[in-house]
């Protein structure tokens, strides 16, 4: 005959371990009951963990076990800060350790790590004060683990300086503790103080040079993030794809074009991971440094495709001017299934159509996004199809969509029917608008320069005197043109009139040559960028024939040979004066000039403009 055995008490304790199911785990819980384990941590531990943290637990179910137990340890309280913060119960793990010192159980080492989290998460900065405290009086003042976590709050609540204080007591630094604070110091733009952390770490590991790289990029201090990455590559440290992603972000701010093929070609020679992010990154690089095909390229060649990926490439075909191509990628996205289109995705197409002028399609895919998808149009939505109607002269029904809005208009949306205004010179409309974006956006010195002008080539000229007050009242100062080259990988900045460059004579000479050249074409100065030349975007003191992208063109032309592309990036849109100039110089001298401007890229070629003079 058979014999039975009597299950021990360590039997359902071990199976918990095992556990894929709350019903399991009910059963089990019931033979520990049977057993007269319910008043014991370890076992009632168990269960706690498996329905604080697992995904199949049930966090209520928990509490309920939690709040029976006549003497919970610390264990067991950090179990359930740990399920807590996993759920985003992040004001419950510090009701909890109220709960905990009230019941006199004292914290370990990994009561804190969550509970600071949880802080942070929260923005509890009057008990995250307390926390600290209790890490100090509990001994914990040099466990790493703590106070990196005590570092990243006092970084999440941009209070750098506490955080520094934090550091700066700390004996036994890690990687994560120097890493937290450069890109603490990044984020709210101390970079240089970002560096200073950087420079006085012993040892520097990749981890630390992407930190300090990225603080520079993230900040549009681009050129010496390039003197970061030369000096990494020196030191013969190995480039991630994180460092890959940041360097290709600063390629794509000063239009980088060489520096960005490097990257590539390192990134396919050393095998680095292609992540979504990276890949987005290089797509964006090639799009904005004018090299659509290679962008698409990378693109076509992802095995997998991120809605950013997708995004990114609809974004680069509108920057370019190229509406039906982009219009078409949404398709080819709706046709793979893959991933779904999300806002940005129609906020891209939408500013392709605008800047390629489609309007019966903008309209159409203004009203499809919300029928196809729920997606309600947002503000950038709108700022688009206003931008859409107003560059096609729409502007009456350009002013209805606004009117219309469910939710008032901000600055970008206004502005960009100012900007219409100014394309077809309605002052009237312009003026009303103009006042309007001025008092929403009171620091954006764009605004104040666009009304300006329009003022002046209606001849009302008190009136750009009171604007010209204004700005000096509130301290608005006029953003400076400049224009960027990149020319055997250094990249030669020029501003309006400015002779800082070691070759400005030279390069002075050839603009008179080059401007000569298109005067026996045709070539006259735009009067109207003329009429108000103390309020335009170039600085005040230059005259209209040395704009920075005059001078950037006149030098890739003294350094590039017959037959090359001159490349030439510009922070503020290109004035109407310099389109006309740069078409001209492409006939001329029988060049392809391809120039990012704020907004878009033109591509001058045999004395025409990709834009069709429309942008």
């Amino acid at each position: 005959m058979a014999t039975i055995s009597t299950p021990n008490k360590a039997t359902p304790i071990n199976n918990l371990e095992s556990c894929s199911s709350m019903s399991e785990l009910t059963q089990h819980h019931a033979q520990i009951v049977k057993l007269g384990l319910s008043s014991d941590n370890d076992a009632i531990g168990r269960v706690i963990k498996f329905c604080s943290l697992s995904k199949s637990g049930d966090l209520n179910y928990a509490h309920k076990v939690f709040a029976l137990l006549p003497h919970p340890d610390a264990f067991i309280y950090n179990t359930l800060f740990r399920g807590y913060l996993q759920a985003q119960l992040h004001r419950n793990c510090i009701v909890l350790y109220a709960h905990m010192l009230h019941k006199l159980v004292t914290p370990n080492k990994f009561s804190f790590p969550p509970l600071i989290r949880a802080c942070s998460f929260d923005y509890a900065v009057e008990e995250a004060k307390q926390v600290h405290a209790h890490v100090i009086k509990f001994d914990f003042a040099q466990d790493s683990y703590c106070q990196n976590n005590l570092i990243h709050m006092y970084v999440s609540f941009d209070s750098l300086d506490d955080a520094k204080r934090v550091f700066d007591n700390l004996n036994n630094k890690d990687d994560v503790s120097w890493t937290t604070l450069i890109s603490g110091y990044s984020h709210t733009g101390r970079v240089d103080e970002a560096l200073g952390v950087f420079e006085s770490m012993p040892v520097k590991n990749s981890t630390a040079w992407n930190a300090v790289i990225a603080a520079h990029v993230q900040n549009n201090k681009f050129r010496e993030a390039f003197d970061l990455f030369d000096k990494m590559r020196n030191e013969n440290v190995v480039i991630d794809n994180f460092v890959a992603a940041s360097m290709l972000a600063a390629c794509t701010g000063l239009g980088a074009l060489d520096q960005g093929e490097w990257i590539h070609d390192y990134i396919k020679a050393r095998g680095v991971a292609m992540d979504h992010k990276l890949a987005t990154t290089m797509i964006d690089m090639y799009c904005k440094c004018g090299c659509l095909d290679k962008a698409y390229q990378v693109f076509d060649e992802l095995p997998n495709r991120s809605v950013s990926s997708w995004n990114c490439m609809i974004g680069g075909f509108a920057m370019h001017g190229k509406g039906k191509e982009a219009i078409g990628l949404l398709k080819k996205m709706e046709s793979e299934k893959t991933v779904r289109p999300d806002y940005v995705t129609f906020v891209n197409l939408l500013s392709a159509c605008a800047h390629s002028g489609l309007v019966e399609q903008g309209r159409y895919y203004f009203s499809y996004m919300s029928k196809a998808y729920g997606i309600a149009p947002r503000m950038e939505h709108y700022g688009c199809l206003v931008d859409l109607l107003g560059r096609a002269g729409l502007l009456e029904e350009a002013r209805k969509v606004i009117d219309d809005m469910p939710m008032r208009a901000d600055a970008g949306v206004l502005g960009a029917l100012l900007g219409a205004c100014k394309i077809h010179n309605n002052i009237d409309m312009a003026e009303k608008i103009g006042k309007r974006v001025i008092e929403l956006d009171p620091h954006n010195s764009g605004r104040y320069v666009l009304l300006a002008n329009l003022y002046a080539k209606a001849g009302r000229y008190d009136e750009v005197a009171c604007i010209r007050k204004l700005m000096n009242d509130r301290g608005v100062k006029k953003v400076a043109g400049f224009s960027m080259i990149e020319l055997d990988g250094t990249v030669n900045e020029f501003i309006a009139g400015g002779r800082a460059h070691p070759e400005a004579r030279e390069i002075y000479v050839k603009v008179e040559e080059m401007l000569g050249r298109i005067r026996e074409r045709g070539y006259v100065p735009d009067s109207d960028e003329m009429l108000c030349v103390d309020m335009c975007d170039e600085d005040n003191e230059n005259p209209l024939n040395y704009h920075s992208e005059k001078l950037a063109i006149a030098y890739g032309l003294l350094k590039t040979g017959r037959g090359e592309t001159i490349r030439v990036t510009k922070n503020l849109r290109v004035c109407k004066d310099c389109h006309q100039a740069s078409k001209m110089i492409s006939e001329v001298y029988d060049r392809e000039i391809i120039v990012r401007d704020r907004n878009r890229f033109h591509y001058f070629s045999r004395g025409i403009c990709s834009c069709n003079d429309y942008w």
